[in-house]
C-alpha cells in the first residue's frame, strides 16, 4: 500500500514539474516556452538606430510592425537560407497586400560594414523596400540580443552558431511574435493582426 501512495506521490509530483516547466504542456523545448512567453507577454524594445546597407540610419521601432531576423554576412550556411526564405516570405506578403518593414539586422557590425550589408542584400534580392539590411552600433548589440533573445556562440571556423526566427515588432513597439522562418501564413496572420 505504502509502494503504490509513493508512486501516485511521484507521479503528481512529476506532473506538476512538467505542467511548470512546459508552460502548462504548451511548450516542450526551451525555444516553444520562448515563442509562448513572448506571444502571452510581448515586452518593449529600445530605441535603436540601425545603419543599413546604403548607410542611412533608420529607427527599428516606428509605429509600424516590423519584420525581424539576426544573420551575419559571412555565414556560409544557416544565414543563406534563412535569407531565402526572407525573400520568399517578402514575396508572400506582397501577394497578401501586407507591406510592413522587413529587417535583416548583422549581429557581427565590425565586420559586416554597408558593403558587405549591401552584397548580402543583392544576393537575396532585398531593395531596401520592403526589406532592408542593416547593422547595430556595437555598443548596442548586446541589448538587440539580449531583447530579442538570440543566442550567439562563436564557432571554432570563425563563425557563430545563432538561432533562427522571424521576430515580429508590433507597432506599439513591443517585442510580439516568433515564427519559424517558413511559417508564411502564420507570419502574414500576425503581421494583418498587428496592422
Amino acid at each position: 500500500m505504502h509502494g503504490a501512495l509513493y508512486t501516485i506521490g511521484a507521479a503528481l509530483l512529476g506532473g506538476a514539474a512538467l505542467w511548470h516547466a512546459t508552460d502548462g504542456l504548451q511548450a516542450i523545448t526551451a525555444e516553444g516556452a520562448r515563442r509562448v512567453a513572448i506571444a502571452q507577454s510581448p515586452e518593449p524594445v529600445s530605441p535603436i538606430v540601425l545603419e543599413t546597407m546604403t548607410g542611412a540610419h533608420r529607427d527599428l521601432v516606428d509605429g509600424r510592425p516590423t519584420l525581424v531576423e539576426f544573420i551575419y554576412t559571412t555565414c556560409p550556411t544557416i544565414c543563406q537560407a534563412s535569407g531565402g526564405n526572407f525573400a520568399e516570405l517578402r514575396d508572400h506578403l506582397r501577394a497578401a497586400n501586407l507591406q510592413v518593414p522587413m529587417i535583416s539586422i548583422s549581429f557581427d557590425p565590425i565586420k559586416d560594414d554597408p558593403q558587405a550589408l549591401q552584397n548580402y542584400a543583392d544576393i537575396h534580392t532585398a531593395t531596401g523596400t520592403p526589406w532592408t539590411v542593416a547593422r547595430p552600433r556595437p555598443e548596442d548589440l548586446q541589448t538587440l540580443l539580449d531583447t530579442f533573445r538570440v543566442t550567439v556562440i562563436p564557432d571554432i571556423w570563425g563563425g557563430y552558431e545563432h538561432n533562427v526566427a522571424v521576430l515580429l515588432i508590433d507597432r506599439g513597439g513591443r517585442f510580439a511574435g516568433i515564427f519559424d522562418t517558413r511559417e508564411f501564413a502564420d507570419i502574414a496572420s500576425a503581421v494583418e493582426s498587428a496592422l
